[in-house]
């Protein structure tokens, strides 16, 4: 058995169920070739993966029945989410010998409705808590395109083991962008869907409600394929959506033709890259004229609630951390330690009616510009991929920036519940840029297909074309 990622199949989730069902591999094969290339990248390469479980992959790559939909599709399960028996680290030293009590349900509806195999954990930022995947647990994580570049985060090893050719699809989470941000990095689809479209259960904390659970994907249909496997309501998340179905039969049969548009640089008042504008505002136009779709200027401007988000989210790692905290604070990535430093006593009644105020201006401004369009595309991230080892940029190309300029482009979708679709749009010195496709209120496949279209007809690669 050789240890190359080559050795593991280089095309989508779902071309690698077609190649079992031919007959042409077979999932042990493709389990073995991918436990090998996880071991080679585990703390060299990419870095890309915390925790491997070869003998209980292999015994159920063994039992694994292809006829349903992803049946022996190998499953990296981003650090943050639950399986039973891994650790369960929330990729902090604080927590490194803790162990899973339960399995999440999306991986649960995947292994057991779609026949995947859960096979490794892929890295993600402490907690989940900053745009670039570098802990004191596990260190760097980096961008297959460039070695010495971020996969984003926090699903960045997620990002880096798919775009990087490790394996087909992973799963990932998205609490500010932590999907979008990844996929957009690396090349990859990666779409948060409305909120509660997939149940964070069992034993799930509602918290600020901003979080949705998913995949970064090399395709289109894989997402939506995904899609169909995990989504539906589980009581234990009372807000859950109902089930739908036929997301992946359905793509390309939605009419796009007058679909109005707004294309907007400065999104949640984000400054991006010049150079990478240009080229995302190339793709929106295509796009566009492509569909038949409709562009549209209208004021985009929002009201800021990036440090209500960011207060309300730290209430839950202060929360988790326990007793442990501060005595644990030397154990903490540096952005985590400051914001729990800087939000500690700021959070009392006067605090959460100021979040609440500030939340439901947010809502009332997206639900005005959305009666007025039916999509805004703007920018996944603000520009490239930066340092693996950060800090956040607070600058590009001589532009004043501001180190949270990468989440205002992708925090109101997740304040305000909608889904957001970032699909790859092209490249700037070299690396991808994702082009952030965002629309109403339950309206995924919309989305889907608009990425659809760019990907017949201005496809991506599958993997970054370097060595790895």
């Amino acid at each position: 058995m050789t240890t190359s990622a080559s050795d593991t199949f280089q095309g989508d989730a779902c071309g690698l169920v077609d190649e079992f069902r031919a007959g042409r591999r077979h999932p042990v094969e493709e389990m073995q070739a991918s436990i090998a290339a996880a071991e080679a990248n585990k703390k060299t390469g990419l870095n890309a993966f915390s925790h491997i479980d070869p003998d209980r992959a292999l015994d159920a790559a063994s039992r694994a029945d292809v006829n349903l939909p992803f049946g022996g599709v190998p499953l990296a399960v981003k650090e943050l989410e639950s399986v039973a028996d891994w650790p369960d680290t929330e990729a902090c030293v604080a927590f490194a010998n803790r162990r899973g009590t339960h399995t999440s349900l999306q991986v649960e509806r995947l292994t057991h409705e779609g026949g995947m195999v859960p096979y490794a954990m892929t890295t993600a930022s402490e907690f989940g808590g900053v745009n670039v995947t570098r802990t004191l647990l596990n260190g760097s994580t980096h961008n297959p395109w460039q070695i010495g570049r971020t996969p984003g985060g926090s699903s960045g090893g997620s990002a880096a083991a798919v775009a990087g050719g490790l394996c087909t699809i992973a799963t990932a989470g998205d609490g500010g962008g932590s999907i979008r941000i990844p996929a957009g990095f690396c090349g990859l689809v990666g779409l948060k869907a409305t909120y509660g479209r997939i149940p964070r259960a069992p034993m799930h904390y509602l918290g600020n409600l901003t979080v949705s659970t998913g995949c970064v994907s090399r395709s289109i249909r894989d997402t939506a394929r995904w899609f169909d496997v995990a989504n539906g309501h589980d009581a234990r998340d009372p807000l859950s959506l109902p089930r739908v179905s036929g997301w992946e039969d359905e793509l390309g049969s939605i009419d796009l033709r007058g679909l109005r548009v707004a294309v907007v640089s400065d999104w949640g008042g984000a400054t991006v890259s010049p150079a990478m504008w240009t080229v995302l505002e190339d793709a929106a136009d295509w796009v566009i004229r492509t569909t038949g779709m409709r562009r549209v200027d209208i004021d985009t401007t929002l009201p800021s609630m990036g440090a209500a988000w960011s207060i309300s989210g730290m209430i839950s790692i202060r929360e988790e951390l326990g007793d442990l905290w501060p005595g644990c604070a030397d154990d903490l990535t540096p952005e985590i330690r400051m914001g729990l430093q800087y939000t500690e006593g700021l959070y009392g009644s006067a605090a959460r009616h100021k979040i609440e105020r500030r939340r439901a201006a947010l809502n009332e401004r997206m639900a005005e510009i959305f009666r007025n369009v039916d999509i805004v595309m703007t920018a996944s991230n603000p520009d490239v991929a930066f340092n693996a080892d950060g800090p956040l940029p607070d600058t590009f190309g001589g532009i004043v920036a501001g180190a949270n300029n990468n989440g205002r482009l992708t925090f109101p979708a997740n304040l305000h519940g909608n889904p957001a679709l970032s699909v790859p749009a092209g490249f700037v010195d070299g690396l991808p840029v994702g082009l952030q496709v965002v629309g109403k209120h339950f309206q995924e496949q919309v989305l889907l297909d608009v990425g659809l279209a760019m990907e017949r007809g201005r496809p991506w690669p599958s993997v970054a074309p370097v060595a790895r």
